[in-house]
């Protein structure tokens, strides 16, 4: 405990973070609430082995870093924050539902902006970096994902891990502390209760502001997008406030009978549980996942409801059926030509990404104390919006 208490305290982050970075401006202080909750939970509640006490703590300071080093940019560079997110096109539903797939299927097309895996965890490059040459976060992001693969070599067959592919904003929204990335690590109840219980306003405005960061850089490596294509299952917690932030916004929302999907989602999480504490619970990795989603699957179809213009949805089945159907669709949705260059770039992408070059993820509904009746009455509300009975 005493190694834990060190390493997870408030002060201590805060002042590694200073000492690394030697700045000390984070901005606004709304990140210091969410922080000091988390912390608090993961050296009482979490049952971190000492790979994962020292882990998580390298996590929270390297993002107090980002944090610091980006208020550096806002500073030295204050058009930053006149940069415009136009019209963004964002992937959202339950995990496990091919939002990954189409993400970085629609992300071959230059068109769109999207956030690579390094910049997602890395969003702040060094101060004084010219934008030219090799990323300098690349290898530090190449380094993370193959030390997570060594930890845990069944992650790879459960999500496709690559540094320099398109993936979650819910990495940005973790720079904030407003995000649910630290649950599917370990067991923090308190932090989970607190993030669902309060507002998540300040997370999504620092989303906002991260992405105009992001957008300022890839204009200077000489990346022309014309919009963003976003995509997390984590919004389907907040969809009000993802169309309060981005005015404009054109929503696609996949779709996939819980049943697949829940047992799935849960498999992945309890495996990154394993990463942080020798004794990882699965009931409790079931009860916190299904929860979160089968309230949150509730909440969103009445938020829908109020703004039906703005969602699209697409049918898990669809995608492997009529794949370029379903694309062409999207197109039409988001108002953007369905463009030769665009097909070639997708199936270039498809070509070099096929699922058969990866193992089975294999996991089992018994294994979590799933059954086929409690998942059926869970999401009640959300298969007979979808057709799913």
């Amino acid at each position: 405990m005493a190694i834990s208490t060190n390493l997870l305290g408030l002060e201590y982050v805060i002042t590694m973070a200073k000492q690394r970075t030697g700045l000390d401006d984070f901005g606004d202080d709304s990140f210091r609430a969410p922080l000091k909750i988390l912390l608090e939970a993961l050296v009482e509640q979490a049952d971190l082995n000492e790979a994962g006490i020292q882990g998580q703590s390298e996590r929270i300071i390297e993002i107090l870093c980002q944090r610091l080093l980006a208020q550096s940019f806002f500073d030295k560079y204050p058009d930053i924050l006149n940069e415009e997110i136009l019209n963004p096109v964002v992937i959202v539903g339950l995990p496990r539902t091919g939002t990954t797939m189409l993400h970085r299927t629609l992300g071959s097309d230059q068109r769109f902006y999207t956030p690579i895996w390094f910049e997602t965890r890395f969003p702040s490059p060094p101060i004084d970096w010219d934008f030219t040459g090799e990323d300098p976060r690349l290898e530090a992001a190449k380094a993370e994902i193959l030390g997570m693969l060594d930890a845990n070599p069944e992650l790879a067959a459960m999500h496709p891990f690559d540094a320099e592919a398109a993936d979650e904003e819910i990495m940005l929204l973790e720079q904030s502390f407003y995000s649910s990335v630290p649950e599917a690590f370990c067991n923090i109840p308190d932090y989970a209760n607190w993030v669902d219980s309060h507002d998540n306003t300040p997370g999504y405005q620092y989303l906002y502001r991260v992405l105009q960061f992001l957008q300022w850089q890839k204009k200077r490596k000489g990346q022309e997008g014309r919009r963003w294509l976003l995509k997390a299952p984590h919004h389907m917690h907040h969809l009000d406030l993802l169309l309060a932030t981005f005015p404009g916004v054109k929503v696609v929302q996949t779709h996939r009978d819980p049943l697949e999907t829940i047992p799935s989602f849960t498999s992945l999480n309890y495996g990154l549980w394993k990463l942080n504490t020798d004794n990882p619970d699965a009931q409790a990795v079931a009860d916190i996942w299904c929860a979160k989603f089968s309230r949150s699957m509730r909440r969103a179809i009445g938020i829908r409801d109020q703004h039906p213009d703005c969602f699209f949805d697409v049918n898990y089945k669809d995608t492997t059926r009529n794949a370029d159907g379903v694309l062409e669709s999207i197109y039409k949705f988001i108002d953007m030509e369905f463009t030769d260059g665009a097909k070639a770039g997708i199936e270039k992408w498809r070509d070099k990404n096929r699922r058969d070059d990866r193992a089975a993820h294999e996991y089992s509904s018994e294994q979590f104390g799933y059954t086929e009746d409690f998942l059926k009455a869970e999401f009640k509300d959300y298969r007979h919006r979808y057709g799913f009975e």
